[in-house]
């Protein structure tokens, strides 16, 4: 079992005929996810082979959908046309969209996240975020689908490199799902989204909960797992030796005086009862020791 994103999921890809939507393409159809189809304006009619699959294109993701049935769509365009290609999939009604585009203004953000929550029915993934995968079953964004296998492990994290690292350390034990959220500061779907999702998914055992400098997002998830989650969580937050006033990778990871700092999310953490590592590999040692 998964969250979000199952074996039976049916994918289209924004920007498929582009370099980076064609390759990850690829990559999506070889870890066994069921892409149906693409979507590039002004392309519609076309084919894309990819080997064993050729997959049609489409003009609009609201004629890809009624033809293919689809209900996630990953979005790999240009930051410009990102708003625009995130709303046409809300209207379309597509469930899950994933948003892989870094650099969209945070005020684009902003609408098209409102419009998504406004339709009761879309849920976004990102934006600058590396997706999600559901090991075994479906693999939609950027995340490598060969360095874990399937198990009991749900995996929240704002940092894609992080959710990497901590997927190949504890690739024997292997993940129901992993999560990339993304580090902007303003996201679709936020670690108390997840939290809540892998606390009632029967398949997943153990949560292992990443975050970062900046804001006051694992305060707020701390809150929240005090009051409910009853599995047990396991949680490092990225930034501790990073200087204060100084914006560290995402743009969302700045730091003002005591506002925002790793030690503060940590304390924060910790108090609601999440074991917290001080790097990535003692991190996943003490995954290891609570699923023992």
């Amino acid at each position: 079992m998964a969250i979000w994103l199952t074996k039976d999921s049916r994918v289209i890809v924004q920007g498929m005929t582009g370099a980076e939507g064609s390759r990850h393409t690829r990559r999506m159809l070889a870890a066994g996810t069921a892409v149906v189809g693409g979507v590039t304006p002004g392309k519609a009619g076309q084919q894309v082979d990819f080997g064993d699959v050729r997959l049609p294109v489409f003009g609009d993701v609201a004629s890809a959908t009624a033809a293919t049935g689809a209900d996630v769509s990953v979005v790999f365009v240009p930051p410009r046309f990102a708003k625009a290609a995130v709303d046409e999939a809300v209207d379309a009604g597509i469930g899950l969209v994933v948003v892989i585009t870094e650099g969209i203004p945070v005020h684009d953000t902003t609408r098209f996240v409102a419009r998504a929550t406004a339709s009761g029915r879309t849920r976004i993934i990102g934006p600058n975020c590396p997706g999600i995968a559901s090991p075994g079953a479906a693999n939609a964004g950027i995340i490598p689908a060969d360095i874990t296998g399937p198990g009991r492990i749900g995996l929240v994290s704002k940092s894609g490199t992080l959710t990497y690292q901590l997927m190949y350390e504890l690739r024997d034990l292997g993940f129901a799902t992993c999560v990339g959220i993304g580090g902007d500061p303003v996201i679709g779907t936020t670690h108390i989204d997840a939290l809540a999702a892998f606390q009632a998914d029967p398949d997943t055992d153990v949560i292992v909960m990443i975050g970062e400098i900046g804001g006051d997002a694992e305060e707020r998830a701390a809150e929240f797992i005090r009051q409910h989650v009853t599995k047990p969580v396991v949680g490092y937050i990225a930034g501790f030796t990073a200087p204060p006033g100084k914006t560290m990778g995402h743009a969302g990871a700045i730091i003002s005086g005591s506002s925002g700092t790793a030690e503060a999310k940590k304390e924060a953490l910790e108090a609601a009862g999440v074991t917290v590592g001080k790097t990535p590999s003692e991190t996943a040692r003490l995954v290891r020791s609570v699923m023992s």
